[in-house]
């Protein structure tokens, strides 16, 4: 799904846990959105968000918790 078509102005952005604290590999998640689940690099606020349904989303933070993923 393109953010062309999503406005995100108003979207509560938290950084994850598992980000590290050095300014490094910093991911912010907007949960706040119904059916969709907006991701940033905190580093670059207005750049741009990838957008996934919430499904695909909670899949995939499911596969990354079992270890499912190769190379994780």
């Amino acid at each position: 799904m393109a953010n062309s078509h999503v406005d995100l102005s108003t979207a509560a952005w938290r950084k994850s846990s598992y980000s590290n604290g050095d300014g490094g590999d910093c991911v912010e998640v907007a949960d706040d959105l119904p059916g969709i689940v907006p991701i940033r690099d905190s580093k670059d606020p207005h750049g741009p968000a990838l957008i996934f349904p919430v499904a695909a989303w909670s899949s995939f933070v499911s596969a990354v918790k079992d270890t499912a993923l190769p190379g994780v």
